[in-house]
């Protein structure tokens, strides 16, 4: 594998899943001796969670859909 000039590499795909390292992930790097260890970041707040916490409380049972998938957007 190579790094592009700009210090980029692919995660391999299986790497990706088994550490559910989506697009849009945190992650982090260490240092250790010669190697580098990728970590997914602890406190990384994924986009789903984030939407619920935006969307909590604005939503209520007379919306119609286009109403709600108005919220969806902010």
């Amino acid at each position: 594998m190579r790094m592009t000039s700009k210090g980029q590499v692919t995660i391999p795909l299986a790497i990706r899943r088994k550490l559910g390292l989506l697009a849009n992930v945190e992650v982090t790097f260490e240092l250790s001796g010669n190697h580098v260890k990728l970590r997914k970041a602890a406190d990384s707040i994924h986009r789903g969670t984030e939407l619920i916490r935006i969307m909590k409380g604005k939503a209520s049972p007379g919306m119609t859909t286009d109403q709600i998938m108005a919220l969806t957007r902010k």
